[in-house]
Protein backbone atom coordinates (compact mmCIF):
# COMPACT_ATOMS: atom_id res chain seq x y z
CA UNK A 1 0.00 0.00 0.00
CA UNK A 2 1.10 3.57 -1.02
CA UNK A 3 2.84 5.14 1.88
CA UNK A 4 2.54 9.11 2.92
CA UNK A 5 4.21 11.53 5.01
CA UNK A 6 2.93 14.03 7.57
CA UNK A 7 3.67 15.38 10.73
CA UNK A 8 2.34 15.78 14.03
CA UNK A 9 3.92 17.77 16.75
CA UNK A 10 6.94 18.54 15.01
CA UNK A 11 7.65 14.90 14.82
CA UNK A 12 8.04 13.58 10.68
CA UNK A 13 6.11 10.52 10.01
CA UNK A 14 5.41 7.87 7.04
CA UNK A 15 2.12 6.25 7.26
CA UNK A 16 -0.06 4.26 5.00
CA UNK A 17 -2.86 5.40 2.95
CA UNK A 18 -6.14 5.43 4.80
CA UNK A 19 -4.82 5.50 8.40
CA UNK A 20 -6.06 7.59 10.91
CA UNK A 21 -4.76 10.59 12.92
CA UNK A 22 -5.28 8.49 16.12
CA UNK A 23 -3.53 5.43 14.54
CA UNK A 24 -0.36 7.87 13.17
CA UNK A 25 0.24 9.39 16.37
CA UNK A 26 -0.18 5.86 18.58
CA UNK A 27 2.57 4.54 15.94
CA UNK A 28 4.67 7.09 17.32
CA UNK A 29 4.31 7.53 20.81
CA UNK A 30 1.83 10.66 21.50
CA UNK A 31 -1.17 9.52 23.58
CA UNK A 32 -4.33 11.31 22.15
CA UNK A 33 -7.85 10.33 24.48
CA UNK A 34 -10.72 8.44 23.03
CA UNK A 35 -14.25 7.36 24.78
CA UNK A 36 -16.38 6.08 21.77
CA UNK A 37 -13.34 4.79 19.17
CA UNK A 38 -13.02 0.80 19.23
CA UNK A 39 -10.85 -1.30 17.13
CA UNK A 40 -11.34 -4.97 17.52
CA UNK A 41 -8.67 -6.90 16.40
CA UNK A 42 -9.64 -9.83 14.08
CA UNK A 43 -13.12 -8.45 13.59
CA UNK A 44 -12.01 -5.78 10.63
CA UNK A 45 -14.65 -3.62 12.54
CA UNK A 46 -14.15 -0.02 14.25
CA UNK A 47 -16.26 1.79 15.77
CA UNK A 48 -15.87 5.58 14.17
CA UNK A 49 -18.68 6.92 15.47
CA UNK A 50 -16.73 10.10 16.69
CA UNK A 51 -19.26 10.92 18.96
CA UNK A 52 -17.80 11.77 21.93
CA UNK A 53 -15.13 14.59 20.31
CA UNK A 54 -12.69 14.18 23.28
CA UNK A 55 -10.08 12.96 20.24
CA UNK A 56 -9.69 16.31 18.36
CA UNK A 57 -6.30 17.65 17.56
CA UNK A 58 -5.65 21.15 15.17
CA UNK A 59 -5.29 20.41 11.67
CA UNK A 60 -3.19 23.70 9.97
CA UNK A 61 -5.36 25.22 7.60
CA UNK A 62 -8.27 23.54 8.45
CA UNK A 63 -10.82 25.88 9.77
CA UNK A 64 -12.38 23.36 12.80
CA UNK A 65 -11.11 20.79 14.93
CA UNK A 66 -11.04 17.25 13.88
CA UNK A 67 -11.12 14.13 15.22
CA UNK A 68 -8.70 11.82 14.97
CA UNK A 69 -10.41 8.52 15.38
CA UNK A 70 -12.00 9.17 12.12
CA UNK A 71 -10.04 11.89 10.28
CA UNK A 72 -7.78 10.03 7.48
CA UNK A 73 -4.27 11.14 7.18
CA UNK A 74 -3.49 13.12 3.76
CA UNK A 75 0.28 13.94 1.98
CA UNK A 76 1.58 16.65 4.21
CA UNK A 77 -0.53 17.15 6.84
CA UNK A 78 0.40 18.86 9.83
CA UNK A 79 -1.22 18.31 13.24
CA UNK A 80 -1.33 19.68 16.77
CA UNK A 81 -2.37 17.24 19.36
CA UNK A 82 -1.17 19.70 22.22
CA UNK A 83 -2.31 22.56 21.22
CA UNK A 84 -4.43 24.81 23.70
CA UNK A 85 -7.16 25.24 20.59
CA UNK A 86 -7.39 21.18 20.56
CA UNK A 87 -6.89 20.68 24.34
CA UNK A 88 -9.79 22.93 25.27
CA UNK A 89 -12.04 21.35 22.47
CA UNK A 90 -11.60 18.06 24.51
CA UNK A 91 -11.91 19.74 27.68
CA UNK A 92 -15.37 21.05 26.47
CA UNK A 93 -16.37 18.05 24.85
CA UNK A 94 -15.84 16.15 28.40
CA UNK A 95 -17.44 18.98 30.37
CA UNK A 96 -20.49 18.48 28.81
CA UNK A 97 -20.32 14.97 28.53
CA UNK A 98 -19.99 14.70 32.42
CA UNK A 99 -22.55 17.46 32.83
CA UNK A 100 -24.99 15.15 32.16
CA UNK A 101 -23.87 12.25 33.97
CA UNK A 102 -24.47 11.19 37.89
CA UNK A 103 -22.38 12.19 40.35
CA UNK A 104 -21.79 8.92 42.40
CA UNK A 105 -18.19 7.91 41.50
CA UNK A 106 -18.17 6.49 45.06
CA UNK A 107 -20.57 3.69 44.78
CA UNK A 108 -20.57 3.39 40.93
CA UNK A 109 -19.91 -0.29 39.98
CA UNK A 110 -17.05 0.69 38.03
CA UNK A 111 -15.86 3.82 40.07
CA UNK A 112 -11.66 3.39 39.47
CA UNK A 113 -12.23 1.52 36.40
CA UNK A 114 -14.37 3.57 34.60
CA UNK A 115 -12.65 5.16 31.52
CA UNK A 116 -14.77 8.69 31.66
CA UNK A 117 -13.56 8.81 35.33
CA UNK A 118 -10.07 7.91 34.36
CA UNK A 119 -10.40 10.66 31.69
CA UNK A 120 -11.27 13.30 33.82
CA UNK A 121 -8.50 12.97 35.98
CA UNK A 122 -6.10 12.91 32.72
CA UNK A 123 -7.27 16.25 31.65
CA UNK A 124 -7.92 17.75 35.30
CA UNK A 125 -10.85 18.60 35.42
CA UNK A 126 -12.25 18.83 39.00
CA UNK A 127 -14.92 21.63 37.83
CA UNK A 128 -18.27 21.65 35.59
CA UNK A 129 -19.21 24.96 34.24
CA UNK A 130 -22.28 23.20 32.66
CA UNK A 131 -25.02 23.01 35.22
CA UNK A 132 -28.33 21.97 34.30
CA UNK A 133 -31.35 19.45 34.05
CA UNK A 134 -29.76 15.43 33.36
CA UNK A 135 -31.35 12.42 32.25
CA UNK A 136 -32.97 10.70 34.39
CA UNK A 137 -34.07 6.96 33.16
CA UNK A 138 -35.49 3.50 35.06
CA UNK A 139 -32.42 1.35 35.60
CA UNK A 140 -33.01 -2.13 34.10
CA UNK A 141 -32.52 -4.73 36.18
CA UNK A 142 -34.78 -7.49 34.80
CA UNK A 143 -31.76 -9.82 33.64
CA UNK A 144 -30.14 -12.50 35.85
CA UNK A 145 -26.61 -10.95 33.67
CA UNK A 146 -26.92 -7.74 33.60
CA UNK A 147 -27.38 -4.15 34.78
CA UNK A 148 -28.34 -1.25 31.92
CA UNK A 149 -28.31 2.10 33.62
CA UNK A 150 -29.30 4.58 30.61
CA UNK A 151 -28.20 8.26 32.93
CA UNK A 152 -24.41 6.69 32.83
CA UNK A 153 -24.84 6.32 28.72
CA UNK A 154 -22.33 8.68 27.16
CA UNK A 155 -23.25 7.63 23.62
CA UNK A 156 -19.92 6.27 22.46
CA UNK A 157 -22.30 3.28 20.72
CA UNK A 158 -19.42 0.51 21.00
CA UNK A 159 -22.06 -1.33 22.88
CA UNK A 160 -24.12 -0.91 19.86
CA UNK A 161 -20.84 -1.77 17.37
CA UNK A 162 -20.70 -4.96 19.41
CA UNK A 163 -24.60 -6.56 19.84
CA UNK A 164 -24.70 -5.32 15.97
CA UNK A 165 -21.93 -5.86 14.10
CA UNK A 166 -20.19 -8.50 16.02
CA UNK A 167 -21.91 -10.52 17.86
CA UNK A 168 -25.19 -9.91 14.83
CA UNK A 169 -27.94 -9.78 17.93
CA UNK A 170 -29.17 -6.87 17.60
CA UNK A 171 -30.65 -5.73 20.40
CA UNK A 172 -29.22 -2.32 21.30
CA UNK A 173 -29.28 0.83 18.85
CA UNK A 174 -29.59 4.66 19.23
CA UNK A 175 -33.38 5.88 20.53
CA UNK A 176 -34.19 9.48 20.73
CA UNK A 177 -32.65 12.74 19.31
CA UNK A 178 -30.50 15.63 21.29
CA UNK A 179 -30.49 15.59 24.93
CA UNK A 180 -32.84 12.48 25.81
CA UNK A 181 -29.99 10.42 23.15
CA UNK A 182 -29.30 6.77 24.37
CA UNK A 183 -28.33 3.42 23.85
CA UNK A 184 -31.27 0.79 24.44
CA UNK A 185 -33.52 -1.61 22.93
CA UNK A 186 -36.34 -0.73 20.70
CA UNK A 187 -39.16 0.96 22.15
CA UNK A 188 -36.73 0.89 25.58
CA UNK A 189 -38.00 -2.86 26.33
CA UNK A 190 -36.56 -4.91 29.16
CA UNK A 191 -33.14 -6.35 28.46
CA UNK A 192 -35.07 -9.53 29.79
CA UNK A 193 -38.11 -9.55 26.99
CA UNK A 194 -35.35 -9.19 24.28
CA UNK A 195 -33.54 -11.92 22.33
CA UNK A 196 -30.40 -10.90 23.56
CA UNK A 197 -28.08 -13.80 24.71
CA UNK A 198 -26.33 -11.80 27.43
CA UNK A 199 -23.13 -12.80 26.64
CA UNK A 200 -21.92 -9.68 27.87
CA UNK A 201 -20.01 -8.46 24.90
CA UNK A 202 -21.66 -5.01 25.50
CA UNK A 203 -20.67 -4.73 29.13
CA UNK A 204 -16.87 -5.55 28.48
CA UNK A 205 -16.84 -2.58 25.93
CA UNK A 206 -19.12 0.11 28.03
CA UNK A 207 -16.36 2.82 29.21
CA UNK A 208 -18.77 3.14 32.01
CA UNK A 209 -21.44 1.77 33.87
CA UNK A 210 -24.25 2.14 31.83
CA UNK A 211 -23.77 -1.86 31.06
CA UNK A 212 -22.44 -3.60 34.16
CA UNK A 213 -22.67 -7.11 35.25
CA UNK A 214 -25.46 -8.26 37.73
CA UNK A 215 -23.34 -8.25 41.24
CA UNK A 216 -24.06 -11.13 43.33
CA UNK A 217 -20.90 -10.68 45.89
CA UNK A 218 -23.62 -9.70 49.21
CA UNK A 219 -25.73 -12.63 48.16
CA UNK A 220 -22.40 -14.85 48.33
CA UNK A 221 -21.14 -13.33 51.75
CA UNK A 222 -24.26 -14.10 53.26
CA UNK A 223 -24.30 -17.66 52.07
CA UNK A 224 -20.67 -18.17 53.37
CA UNK A 225 -21.85 -16.39 56.56
CA UNK A 226 -24.93 -18.88 57.65
CA UNK A 227 -23.73 -21.85 59.36
CA UNK A 228 -26.83 -23.77 58.31
CA UNK A 229 -25.56 -24.08 54.79
CA UNK A 230 -22.92 -26.16 53.36
CA UNK A 231 -21.20 -23.53 50.62
CA UNK A 232 -19.11 -25.11 47.97
CA UNK A 233 -17.32 -23.34 45.24
CA UNK A 234 -16.44 -24.26 41.20
CA UNK A 235 -13.84 -22.51 39.66
CA UNK A 236 -14.20 -22.29 35.21
CA UNK A 237 -10.76 -23.52 33.61
CA UNK A 238 -10.67 -19.61 31.75
CA UNK A 239 -10.89 -17.74 35.19
CA UNK A 240 -7.22 -19.08 36.35
CA UNK A 241 -5.22 -17.61 33.74
CA UNK A 242 -6.97 -14.06 33.86
CA UNK A 243 -7.52 -13.55 37.86
CA UNK A 244 -4.16 -12.59 38.40
CA UNK A 245 -4.46 -9.33 35.76
CA UNK A 246 -6.77 -7.87 38.72
CA UNK A 247 -3.23 -8.13 40.95
CA UNK A 248 -1.19 -6.86 38.75
CA UNK A 249 0.09 -10.28 37.38
CA UNK A 250 0.61 -10.61 33.55
CA UNK A 251 -1.98 -11.79 31.21
CA UNK A 252 -1.70 -15.41 31.13
CA UNK A 253 -0.19 -15.93 34.42
CA UNK A 254 -1.19 -19.65 35.25
CA UNK A 255 -2.96 -18.54 38.86
CA UNK A 256 -4.50 -22.39 39.78
CA UNK A 257 -2.92 -22.88 42.98
CA UNK A 258 -3.16 -18.84 44.36
CA UNK A 259 -6.57 -18.80 42.94
CA UNK A 260 -7.37 -22.15 44.89
CA UNK A 261 -5.89 -20.59 48.31
CA UNK A 262 -7.60 -17.76 47.91
CA UNK A 263 -11.15 -19.50 48.22
CA UNK A 264 -9.93 -21.31 50.99
CA UNK A 265 -9.10 -17.68 53.06
CA UNK A 266 -12.79 -16.47 51.65
CA UNK A 267 -14.15 -19.63 53.92
CA UNK A 268 -15.77 -21.99 51.53
CA UNK A 269 -16.29 -25.46 53.12
CA UNK A 270 -14.79 -26.83 50.04
CA UNK A 271 -13.01 -25.61 46.99
CA UNK A 272 -13.68 -27.58 43.35
CA UNK A 273 -12.43 -27.24 39.60
CA UNK A 274 -15.33 -26.93 36.82
CA UNK A 275 -12.26 -28.90 34.68
CA UNK A 276 -13.65 -32.29 36.87
CA UNK A 277 -17.17 -31.29 35.01
CA UNK A 278 -15.49 -30.61 31.91
CA UNK A 279 -14.57 -34.12 32.08
CA UNK A 280 -17.70 -35.48 32.45
CA UNK A 281 -19.32 -33.56 30.02
CA UNK A 282 -16.58 -34.86 27.28
CA UNK A 283 -17.79 -38.31 28.88
CA UNK A 284 -21.21 -37.59 27.68
CA UNK A 285 -20.89 -35.28 24.58
CA UNK A 286 -18.66 -38.32 23.08
CA UNK A 287 -21.10 -40.66 23.68
CA UNK A 288 -23.59 -38.28 22.15
CA UNK A 289 -21.06 -37.78 19.12
CA UNK A 290 -20.40 -41.57 18.61
CA UNK A 291 -23.83 -42.52 19.01
CA UNK A 292 -25.15 -40.44 15.92
CA UNK A 293 -22.67 -41.24 14.26
CA UNK A 294 -23.62 -44.82 14.42
CA UNK A 295 -27.06 -44.61 14.23
CA UNK A 296 -27.50 -42.33 11.54
CA UNK A 297 -28.67 -39.51 13.92
CA UNK A 298 -28.37 -35.82 13.06
CA UNK A 299 -25.21 -34.07 12.21
CA UNK A 300 -23.25 -32.20 12.98
CA UNK A 301 -23.68 -32.19 16.54
CA UNK A 302 -23.33 -28.75 17.77
CA UNK A 303 -21.00 -28.32 21.53
CA UNK A 304 -23.94 -26.72 23.95
CA UNK A 305 -21.60 -25.32 26.62
CA UNK A 306 -21.90 -21.74 26.14
CA UNK A 307 -24.97 -20.53 27.42
CA UNK A 308 -24.87 -17.89 25.27
CA UNK A 309 -24.79 -19.24 21.68
CA UNK A 310 -27.68 -21.74 23.27
CA UNK A 311 -29.83 -18.33 23.88
CA UNK A 312 -28.79 -17.32 20.51
CA UNK A 313 -29.53 -20.84 18.29
CA UNK A 314 -32.63 -20.16 20.60
CA UNK A 315 -34.05 -17.01 19.28
CA UNK A 316 -32.18 -16.49 15.61
CA UNK A 317 -32.23 -20.40 14.61
CA UNK A 318 -35.16 -22.44 15.85
CA UNK A 319 -35.47 -24.52 12.92
CA UNK A 320 -31.76 -26.11 13.64
CA UNK A 321 -32.89 -26.71 17.70
CA UNK A 322 -32.12 -30.67 16.58
CA UNK A 323 -28.78 -30.14 16.46
CA UNK A 324 -27.21 -29.01 19.50
CA UNK A 325 -25.99 -31.52 21.65
CA UNK A 326 -28.28 -32.16 24.49
CA UNK A 327 -25.66 -31.85 27.04
CA UNK A 328 -25.88 -29.43 30.09
CA UNK A 329 -22.72 -27.29 29.92
CA UNK A 330 -19.87 -28.24 32.68
CA UNK A 331 -21.12 -25.61 35.13
CA UNK A 332 -24.60 -27.04 35.27
CA UNK A 333 -23.37 -30.73 35.06
CA UNK A 334 -21.21 -29.78 38.64
CA UNK A 335 -24.45 -28.83 40.20
CA UNK A 336 -26.48 -31.33 39.36
CA UNK A 337 -23.37 -33.83 40.74
CA UNK A 338 -22.90 -31.52 43.52
CA UNK A 339 -26.90 -31.94 44.78
CA UNK A 340 -26.81 -35.57 44.09
CA UNK A 341 -23.87 -37.50 44.13
CA UNK A 342 -21.63 -35.01 46.56
CA UNK A 343 -24.17 -34.91 48.61
CA UNK A 344 -25.19 -38.56 49.13
CA UNK A 345 -21.18 -38.94 49.68
CA UNK A 346 -21.04 -36.52 52.37
CA UNK A 347 -24.23 -37.43 54.23
CA UNK A 348 -25.63 -34.00 53.13
CA UNK A 349 -29.04 -32.66 52.54
CA UNK A 350 -28.94 -31.14 48.69
CA UNK A 351 -31.14 -28.29 50.46
CA UNK A 352 -28.53 -27.57 52.43
CA UNK A 353 -25.89 -27.35 49.62
CA UNK A 354 -24.77 -24.16 47.94
CA UNK A 355 -23.27 -23.89 45.23
CA UNK A 356 -21.70 -21.09 43.71
CA UNK A 357 -19.62 -20.38 40.73
CA UNK A 358 -17.03 -18.59 39.66
CA UNK A 359 -17.02 -17.63 35.85
CA UNK A 360 -15.84 -15.48 32.88
CA UNK A 361 -19.20 -15.35 31.59
CA UNK A 362 -21.92 -13.20 32.67
CA UNK A 363 -24.99 -15.40 30.74
CA UNK A 364 -23.35 -18.39 33.52
CA UNK A 365 -25.80 -16.55 35.81
CA UNK A 366 -29.23 -16.28 33.63
CA UNK A 367 -28.20 -20.37 32.74
CA UNK A 368 -28.27 -21.33 36.53
CA UNK A 369 -31.38 -19.42 36.73
CA UNK A 370 -33.08 -21.54 33.69
CA UNK A 371 -35.96 -23.82 35.11
CA UNK A 372 -35.05 -26.48 33.03
CA UNK A 373 -31.98 -26.93 34.63
CA UNK A 374 -33.16 -27.82 38.30
CA UNK A 375 -33.94 -30.45 39.35
CA UNK A 376 -37.16 -30.87 41.78
CA UNK A 377 -37.33 -26.82 41.63
CA UNK A 378 -33.77 -26.75 43.22
CA UNK A 379 -31.42 -24.73 41.32
CA UNK A 380 -28.18 -27.02 40.21
CA UNK A 381 -26.29 -23.91 40.96
CA UNK A 382 -27.48 -21.36 43.06
CA UNK A 383 -25.09 -18.39 42.70
CA UNK A 384 -22.75 -17.16 39.89
CA UNK A 385 -20.04 -14.61 40.25
CA UNK A 386 -17.61 -13.39 37.44
CA UNK A 387 -13.89 -13.55 37.31
CA UNK A 388 -14.38 -9.23 38.09
CA UNK A 389 -16.72 -10.31 40.98
CA UNK A 390 -14.18 -12.38 42.76
CA UNK A 391 -11.40 -10.14 42.44
CA UNK A 392 -13.52 -7.46 44.06
CA UNK A 393 -14.45 -10.25 46.94
CA UNK A 394 -10.71 -10.73 47.16
CA UNK A 395 -9.86 -6.86 47.53
CA UNK A 396 -11.96 -6.51 50.17
CA UNK A 397 -11.05 -9.35 52.02
CA UNK A 398 -7.62 -8.01 51.95
CA UNK A 399 -6.14 -11.42 50.04
CA UNK A 400 -2.41 -10.75 49.17
CA UNK A 401 -3.06 -13.10 46.15
CA UNK A 402 0.35 -12.52 44.54
CA UNK A 403 1.61 -13.98 47.90
CA UNK A 404 -0.84 -17.09 48.32
CA UNK A 405 0.67 -20.16 48.65
CA UNK A 406 -0.25 -22.71 45.45
CA UNK A 407 -2.89 -24.93 46.71
CA UNK A 408 -4.66 -28.06 45.56
CA UNK A 409 -8.54 -28.57 44.84
CA UNK A 410 -10.47 -31.11 47.31
CA UNK A 411 -10.66 -33.89 45.68
CA UNK A 412 -14.11 -35.90 45.04
CA UNK A 413 -14.81 -33.43 42.15
CA UNK A 414 -11.63 -31.56 41.73
CA UNK A 415 -9.08 -33.99 39.73
CA UNK A 416 -9.01 -33.37 36.12
CA UNK A 417 -7.07 -33.56 32.98
CA UNK A 418 -5.71 -31.25 30.29
CA UNK A 419 -8.27 -32.59 28.24
CA UNK A 420 -10.66 -29.95 30.37
CA UNK A 421 -8.55 -27.15 30.83
CA UNK A 422 -8.89 -26.26 27.20
CA UNK A 423 -12.10 -25.76 27.21
CA UNK A 424 -11.91 -22.20 27.84
CA UNK A 425 -10.74 -21.27 24.53
CA UNK A 426 -12.25 -21.31 21.08
CA UNK A 427 -11.39 -24.63 19.43
CA UNK A 428 -10.74 -26.66 22.96
CA UNK A 429 -14.07 -28.18 23.68
CA UNK A 430 -14.36 -30.14 20.25
CA UNK A 431 -10.09 -30.96 20.81
CA UNK A 432 -11.04 -32.61 24.08
CA UNK A 433 -14.03 -34.52 22.67
CA UNK A 434 -11.81 -35.31 19.64
CA UNK A 435 -8.89 -36.64 21.94
CA UNK A 436 -11.58 -38.83 23.67
CA UNK A 437 -13.79 -40.42 20.60
CA UNK A 438 -10.50 -41.15 18.36
CA UNK A 439 -9.80 -43.61 21.21
CA UNK A 440 -12.89 -45.24 21.75
CA UNK A 441 -14.00 -45.05 17.78
CA UNK A 442 -10.50 -46.95 16.98
CA UNK A 443 -9.30 -48.72 20.09
CA UNK A 444 -5.78 -47.50 19.71
CA UNK A 445 -4.18 -45.17 21.92
CA UNK A 446 -3.46 -41.43 21.09
CA UNK A 447 -0.17 -40.53 21.14
CA UNK A 448 0.10 -37.10 20.29
CA UNK A 449 -3.41 -35.33 22.20
CA UNK A 450 -3.00 -31.91 20.38
CA UNK A 451 -5.15 -31.31 17.30
CA UNK A 452 -3.41 -28.02 16.25
CA UNK A 453 -5.53 -27.69 13.32
CA UNK A 454 -8.14 -26.97 15.64
CA UNK A 455 -6.73 -24.34 17.41
CA UNK A 456 -5.95 -20.46 16.45
CA UNK A 457 -8.35 -16.85 16.49
CA UNK A 458 -9.49 -17.09 13.03
CA UNK A 459 -12.91 -16.28 13.62
CA UNK A 460 -14.18 -19.85 11.40
CA UNK A 461 -11.89 -22.58 10.97
CA UNK A 462 -12.92 -25.92 9.81
CA UNK A 463 -10.36 -29.07 9.94
CA UNK A 464 -10.63 -32.66 9.11
CA UNK A 465 -10.03 -35.21 11.77
CA UNK A 466 -8.92 -39.11 10.56
CA UNK A 467 -10.36 -41.47 13.71
CA UNK A 468 -9.83 -44.96 11.73
CA UNK A 469 -12.30 -45.51 8.89
CA UNK A 470 -13.79 -42.31 9.57
CA UNK A 471 -13.09 -38.81 8.09
CA UNK A 472 -14.72 -36.27 11.35
CA UNK A 473 -14.67 -32.92 9.82
CA UNK A 474 -14.95 -30.37 11.93
CA UNK A 475 -16.05 -26.28 12.66
CA UNK A 476 -15.32 -23.89 14.71
CA UNK A 477 -17.06 -20.57 15.52
CA UNK A 478 -16.37 -18.15 17.85
CA UNK A 479 -17.76 -14.54 18.22
CA UNK A 480 -21.62 -15.04 17.73
CA UNK A 481 -21.54 -13.01 13.85
CA UNK A 482 -18.99 -15.70 12.67
CA UNK A 483 -21.84 -18.06 14.67
CA UNK A 484 -24.38 -16.55 12.37
CA UNK A 485 -22.30 -17.05 9.00
CA UNK A 486 -21.09 -20.89 10.02
CA UNK A 487 -24.42 -21.83 10.73
CA UNK A 488 -26.39 -20.20 7.99
CA UNK A 489 -23.68 -21.96 6.11
CA UNK A 490 -24.38 -25.35 7.29
CA UNK A 491 -28.31 -24.79 6.50
CA UNK A 492 -27.58 -24.03 3.09
CA UNK A 493 -25.49 -26.68 2.53
CA UNK A 494 -21.85 -25.02 1.81
CA UNK A 495 -20.46 -27.19 4.78
CA UNK A 496 -20.45 -30.96 5.13
CA UNK A 497 -19.66 -31.25 9.07
CA UNK A 498 -20.06 -33.63 11.26
CA UNK A 499 -19.26 -31.88 14.91
CA UNK A 500 -18.97 -27.64 15.32
CA UNK A 501 -18.02 -25.73 18.12
CA UNK A 502 -19.30 -22.64 19.15
CA UNK A 503 -18.49 -20.02 21.48
CA UNK A 504 -20.17 -16.68 21.99
CA UNK A 505 -17.47 -14.77 23.03
CA UNK A 506 -14.18 -13.36 21.38
CA UNK A 507 -11.58 -15.94 21.80
CA UNK A 508 -13.70 -17.99 23.51
CA UNK A 509 -14.34 -17.75 27.68
CA UNK A 510 -10.84 -16.20 27.77
CA UNK A 511 -12.31 -13.26 26.21
CA UNK A 512 -15.70 -13.71 28.06
CA UNK A 513 -18.14 -10.97 29.46
CA UNK A 514 -17.09 -11.50 33.12
CA UNK A 515 -13.41 -11.44 32.39
CA UNK A 516 -11.12 -8.36 33.46
CA UNK A 517 -11.08 -5.89 30.75
CA UNK A 518 -9.01 -6.45 28.05
CA UNK A 519 -10.14 -3.50 26.10
CA UNK A 520 -10.13 -5.33 22.45
CA UNK A 521 -6.20 -5.91 23.07
CA UNK A 522 -6.09 -9.79 21.20
CA UNK A 523 -2.66 -10.25 22.34
CA UNK A 524 -3.90 -10.47 25.90
CA UNK A 525 -6.34 -13.00 24.22
CA UNK A 526 -3.35 -14.86 22.67
CA UNK A 527 -1.57 -15.06 26.30
CA UNK A 528 -4.49 -16.29 28.15
CA UNK A 529 -5.66 -19.16 25.40
CA UNK A 530 -0.92 -20.41 25.27
CA UNK A 531 -1.55 -20.42 28.81
CA UNK A 532 -4.22 -22.70 29.13
CA UNK A 533 -2.59 -24.46 26.36
CA UNK A 534 0.90 -25.00 29.08
CA UNK A 535 -1.85 -25.88 31.66
CA UNK A 536 -2.98 -28.75 29.86
CA UNK A 537 0.69 -30.08 28.92
CA UNK A 538 1.88 -29.94 32.65
CA UNK A 539 -0.82 -32.01 33.03
CA UNK A 540 -0.26 -36.36 34.07
CA UNK A 541 -3.50 -37.05 32.50
CA UNK A 542 -4.92 -35.56 29.08
CA UNK A 543 -7.87 -37.13 28.05
CA UNK A 544 -11.26 -37.00 29.31
CA UNK A 545 -11.77 -40.27 30.09
CA UNK A 546 -8.07 -40.82 31.99
CA UNK A 547 -9.73 -39.24 35.07
CA UNK A 548 -10.01 -41.81 36.96
CA UNK A 549 -12.55 -39.80 39.95
CA UNK A 550 -14.81 -40.11 36.56
CA UNK A 551 -14.25 -43.42 36.17
CA UNK A 552 -15.06 -42.96 39.81
CA UNK A 553 -18.11 -41.37 39.24
CA UNK A 554 -19.86 -43.59 36.69
CA UNK A 555 -18.50 -46.80 38.55
CA UNK A 556 -20.36 -45.84 41.88
CA UNK A 557 -23.63 -43.45 40.40
CA UNK A 558 -24.11 -42.55 37.23
CA UNK A 559 -23.68 -46.56 35.59
CA UNK A 560 -23.00 -46.02 31.99
CA UNK A 561 -21.92 -43.13 29.72
CA UNK A 562 -25.16 -41.82 27.78
CA UNK A 563 -27.61 -44.14 30.13
CA UNK A 564 -30.63 -43.55 31.95
CA UNK A 565 -29.52 -41.58 35.12
CA UNK A 566 -26.82 -39.85 33.00
CA UNK A 567 -29.70 -38.47 30.87
CA UNK A 568 -31.80 -37.49 33.80
CA UNK A 569 -29.17 -35.46 35.50
CA UNK A 570 -26.37 -34.42 32.84
CA UNK A 571 -28.64 -33.74 29.47
CA UNK A 572 -31.55 -31.25 28.63
CA UNK A 573 -33.79 -29.83 26.18
CA UNK A 574 -33.44 -26.42 23.97
CA UNK A 575 -37.02 -24.27 23.30
CA UNK A 576 -37.45 -22.11 20.21
CA UNK A 577 -37.78 -18.78 21.17
CA UNK A 578 -39.46 -15.33 19.39
CA UNK A 579 -36.61 -12.93 17.81
CA UNK A 580 -37.27 -9.55 19.81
Amino acid sequence: MEKIKLNINGIETEVEQGCTILDAAKAIGIYIPTLCHLNLEGFEICNEVSSCRVCMVEVEGRPALVTACSEKCVPGMVVHTDSMRALNGRRTALELLLSNHPKDCLVCPKNLDCELQALAKHLNINHIDYVGETMNYPIDTTSCSLVKDPNKCIMCRRCETMCNEVQTVGVLSALGRGFNAVVAPAFHLDMADTSCTFCGQCVAVCPTAALTEKNEVQRVWRQLNDPSKHVIVQVAPAVRVAIGELFGMEPGTISTGKLVAALRRLGFDAVFDTDWAADLTIIEEASELIHRIQNDGVLPILTSCCPAWVNFIEHQFPDMLDIPSTCKSPQIMFGAMAKSYYASKMGLNANDICVISVMPCIAKKAEAARPELSKDENSNVDIVISTRELGKMLHEAGVDFKRLPDEDFDQLMGESTGASVIFGTTGGVIEAAVRTAYEWVTGETLENVEFTQLRGLEGIRTASVQMGDITLNIGIAHGLGHARELLEGVRAGKYDLHAIEIMACPGGCIGGGGQPYHHGDVEILRKRQEALYQEDRNKQLRMSHQNPMIQKLYEEYLGEPYGELAHDLLHTKYIAKERI
